[in-house]
């Protein structure tokens, strides 16, 4: 166990390293990416993805996503969706997967009527591939990561280290906004998303890498820190993440990560004896208590603008009119387009086409279950359902999976604000399916059923 404590210690001091070295040297981003496609390929060949491997290299792409995209490091948008098919994809070729997943292939299935109509349908001057890439993307990366998820038996450790591929490179963003950024007061002059504080990416999907990375560093300082120090440092780095979550201003990833972790203690607390809800009911109290001066610490950084932002109110302190930033009209174009095409839809990629002509502006979805209404009709409308009712209905077959219902939340509340513009809520999402075992290492792992 000090092997284990001392190797992420040193794996911590590398990412801090790396989000440094970054800041100072940007093009090594894009060597970056390199390295870790690389060092995925090598462990995947010489490990055989005999302990699920597949999700340890997918879940570091999920963690690094955003910081990429954020350096330029990526030379193609969509890379981690497409990496994360890829690495589970061959984890599937060498330990196979549930044939009762299906559900998960007509999903896929479902998929197809829309990519061919908006084939046929978008206009001369889009680019046929990065739009649809841009929408199809995304369901499509939950769709394979849900068939090798699928009641896959995980231990414990294996999602202790999970946890960790997934935390590490999220800590090496924190580290690059706090010198990309410093909390300086003069940035901080309005109530909206704010781009500086964000490293000059895109505020909504800093937001959620972060509120991600603040559950993660919640649950590895709670349930996998054996010392006093392990928890410090991983207690330390929760509020790091949280700040600089809260500074971006967009407010979606931080709920979500705090949503997540409140089902997380009230699920723990449900099953626990006496003497653990005692100790839980002592984190609660030091969470809240902790939480509250984080609040009043960013509050008084960025002149009182951020509590403005939460309470939906303007730079003056007058409410807004508009609550979600201009989605709601984005999101009635598409219930619109809904109505007018009811069983079919109006293709993938053409929904930003349509809203052109509606309101004048071509701008993309941010709410994935009226853009799969509207690209995909009704057959749209069965595949949010398989979605939404396959991981709720596994929960009472496998209670051990403490984390499905934050899991499941994260991809619920992410998809409404953030849609799935990065592989993250598809990989979290499929999380929801895996078959917990919180045994010990001596006691025999119980195999799943026979994979096809």
């Amino acid at each position: 166990m000090k092997n284990s404590q001392l190797t992420y210690f040193n794996l911590i001091i590398v990412h801090v390293i790396i989000g440094f070295v970054i800041y100072l040297l940007p093009f090594l981003a894009k060597l970056y990416t390199v390295f870790v496609f690389i060092f995925g390929v090598m462990y995947m060949l010489r490990t055989k993805n005999k302990n699920n491997e597949a999700l340890l290299i997918c879940g570091y792409i999920v963690g690094v996503e955003v910081f990429l995209r954020m350096t330029e490091g990526n030379p193609i948008h969509e890379l981690s969706k497409y990496l994360v098919i890829v690495f589970l994809f061959f984890g599937m070729i060498y330990k196979g997967f549930s044939k009762n997943s299906y559900i998960y292939i007509v999903f896929l299935l479902l998929l197809i009527p829309g990519i061919i109509i908006g084939a046929n349908e978008l206009s001369f001057d889009t680019n046929l591939r990065k739009a649809i890439a841009f929408n199809i993307s995304g369901p499509v990366c939950l769709a394979i990561a849900s068939l090798y998820c699928y009641q896959r038996v995980v231990t414990k450790e294996q999602l202790f280290k999970m946890f960790v591929f997934i935390g590490l490179p999220i800590l090496s963003m924190t580290i690059y906004l706090f010198l990309f950024t410093p909390s300086n007061k003069e940035i901080f002059i309005s109530t909206q998303s704010n781009f500086s504080a964000s490293g000059g990416f895109g505020p909504n999907q800093v937001s959620t890498s972060l509120g991600l990375g603040m559950f993660v560093f919640f649950v590895l300082a709670l349930l996998y820190s054996n010392t006093k120090k392990m928890i410090i440092i991983n207690l330390v780095i929760f509020v790091l993440v949280s700040y600089r979550g809260i500074l971006t201003f967009s407010r979606g990833g931080v709920i979500t990560g705090v949503a997540m972790i409140v089902f997380l203690v009230l699920i723990l607390f449900y099953y626990s004896g006496p003497k653990v809800k005692s100790k839980l009911l002592t984190i609660i109290l030091f969470s809240v208590i902790g939480g509250g001066l984080l609040w009043s610490y960013s509050v008084y950084k960025t002149n009182g603008m951020i509590e403005y932002r939460y309470a939906n109110k303007d730079a003056r302190g007058r409410d807004k009119e508009d609550r979600l930033g201009g989605r709601e009209a984005i999101a009635g174009t598409e219930i619109s387009a809904f109505k007018e095409n009811p069983i079919f839809g109006i293709g993938v990629g053409k929904n930003a086409e349509y809203r052109e002509e509606i309101i004048g502006h071509k701008v993309s979805s941010h709410n994935e279950i009226t853009r799969m209404l509207a690209d995909h009709g009704s057959l749209g409308l069965l595949g949010l359902l398989i979605l939404f009712i396959t991981p709720i209905s596994l929960y009472f077959g496998n209670k051990q999976n403490i984390f499905l219902i934050s899991f499941f939340v994260f991809w619920a509340l992410t998809i409404n604000h953030a849609a799935m513009r990065t592989a993250a809520p598809a990989f979290i999402y499929a999380l929801s399916l895996l078959k917990v075992k919180f045994v010990d290492e001596e006691t025999p792992v119980v195999h799943r059923e026979p994979a096809v």
